[in-house]
């Protein structure tokens, strides 16, 4: 019986790899070089600067004889990628190079997401379903360094045919599949596009991390999975790093790009990224060999779509979809305060970045830095840069139970002390609660008026059933007088 799933589709992408000829860019003229690096440079940043809406580019260094560059594009449609691919063609750079390969496809997500997407059922589409699918549809480009592409088909030999196979079981591999990809999750990022009529083989896998090795581990270890190993063939692998337009020069004198690591958080580009938010069947979204490794998010989408049934705003602060990371600390607050200031005003140069601030314990010796950015990629990179900070004893996330639950406020000056002694008669209560770990009110140490708890819980459950509370339906009643704007969700980690 066949039984392919149905598919949605969303951006089209076309890997543009090139090889340089070096031996005509020695020969050539200063002045046909120097046309050329400034037509490349104006071509690659127009092209990373598209408005969010309408795709995301990226230029890579790659490494070995496959090719030199490699320029990703993500478009609506595929005419906007022959555009683009011509326009590269005829600048002066584009006279010095030669398309060595090149692959097309288009993000997908598939009936193994949801029946109830596909059927429309609005009802039973949750919110985090809605933004995974989102995310797979519209990807932005990981700001992760290093890069790995590859091409990849199922068998259909004949004694080992993933096309024969029943829905069930290729829907059980490849659960299997994305339980071990999640073990890579905040370490290995990826876009996978359908190719099957499109190109060679049948899917184009886009793997994104900060350390090169773990490109080589996950696909090596993932390898061992019935999916992969009886049912998968992959084509060539391309291996580069990513770099800033503005590099070029550098790259084509042969210097190291990018020329410097602090400018990572620069990369994310719009959202992500990354890192899109993701729905925890992400396992088996497609017959691609999915990773599943955006995976350890799930929760949190799960989670916000049971709060809005709650009525309970999950949102983002500042209401946009933005990303934070969260780090304690039990350093001195001055001193914690000055280095954080360091970084804050080389973040403040990428477009990415909302904002960092230090916020102190209302109760405790302990401090939390709170960065928050327009990419889930950027706010992890960033957060390496804040893990040097001194005496950082926890990111958000590390605990063991259910995990940190944010929430920040903006309270009228004139309601501080009341919001504050309400804090405290609301911290008696959760001390009470079954699954109740600890719980701190955290203030900002330029702002008092801007806070946000967080609080520590056994399991989910627990934490739902606060939720679930008369106690706390009346505190959000009384926040509506004593808040500046509503209290936004921001991590479940």
């Amino acid at each position: 019986m066949r039984e392919p799933p149905q598919t949605d589709e969303g951006w089209y992408v076309l890997h543009d790899f090139r090889r340089i000829d070096w031996a005509a860019w020695r020969d050539a003229p200063q002045r046909e070089q120097d046309r050329a690096v400034d037509e490349g440079v104006d071509y690659l940043q127009t092209h990373e600067n598209v408005a969010d809406d309408e795709g995301a580019s990226a230029v890579f260094s790659m490494v070995g004889h496959k090719a030199d560059l490699l320029i990703v594009h993500m478009r609506p449609t595929l005419d906007d990628l022959s555009t683009a691919e011509r326009r590269f063609d005829r600048t002066a750079l584009g006279a010095f190079t030669e398309q060595s390969t090149s692959y097309v496809s288009v993000t997908e997500v598939s009936g193994y997401v949801s029946d109830a997407y596909f059927t429309e059922d609005e009802e039973e589409v949750d919110t985090g379903l809605k933004r995974y699918i989102e995310g797979k549809l519209e990807p932005d480009i990981p700001a992760d360094q290093y890069v790995s592409f590859y091409p990849m088909s199922r068998k259909r030999g004949e004694q080992d045919n993933w096309y024969d196979l029943p829905f069930e079981r290729r829907r059980e591999m490849m659960q299997e599949h994305g339980e071990h990809g999640r073990e890579f999750g905040g370490r290995v990022k990826q876009i996978v596009g359908s190719s099957v009529g499109l190109d060679d083989w049948e899917w184009g896998v886009t793997l994104f991390s900060e350390d090169p090795t773990d490109l080589k581990d996950i696909v090596y270890e993932m390898r061992y999975d019935e999916a992969s190993a009886r049912y998968s063939e992959f084509g060539p692998f391309y291996v580069g790093r990513r770099f800033p337009p503005a590099d070029l020069p550098a790259f084509l004198e042969g210097e190291s790009v990018p020329t410097s690591d602090a400018d990572a958080p620069a990369h994310a580009h719009g959202d992500d990224g990354d890192d899109a938010p993701v729905h925890p069947d992400d396992a088996v979204d497609d017959d691609g060999d999915d990773h599943g490794a955006h995976d350890a998010d799930g929760d949190e989408d799960d989670i916000r779509g049971e709060l809005a049934d709650l009525d309970i705003y999950a949102g983002q602060p500042h209401g946009e979809d933005v990303y934070a990371t969260v780090l304690y600390s039990e350093a001195d607050a001055d001193d914690l305060f000055e280095e954080v200031d360091g970084l804050r005003s080389n973040f403040d140069h990428y477009d990415t970045h909302v904002k960092t601030a230090v916020y102190d314990a209302l109760e405790r010796d302990r401090r939390a830095v709170v960065s928050i950015w327009d990419t889930a990629s950027a706010a992890d990179t960033a957060a390496g840069f804040l893990s040097e900070l001194p005496d950082i004893v926890s990111r958000a996330g590390d605990e063991s139970g259910f995990g940190t639950m944010g929430m920040f406020y903006t309270v009228k000056p004139d309601h501080r002390t009341d919001f504050v002694e309400k804090f405290e008669t609301v911290g008696g209560l959760l001390a009470d609660m079954d699954g109740h770990g600890e719980t701190d009110l955290m203030i900002n140490l330029e702002d008092e008026n801007d806070m946000f708890i967080a609080s520590q819980w056994r399991s989910k459950d627990d934490a739902m059933a606060f939720f679930r509370s008369d106690e706390f339906a009346d505190t959000v009643s009384w926040g509506r007088d004593v808040l500046a704007d509503r209290p936004r969700h921001v991590f479940l980690a």
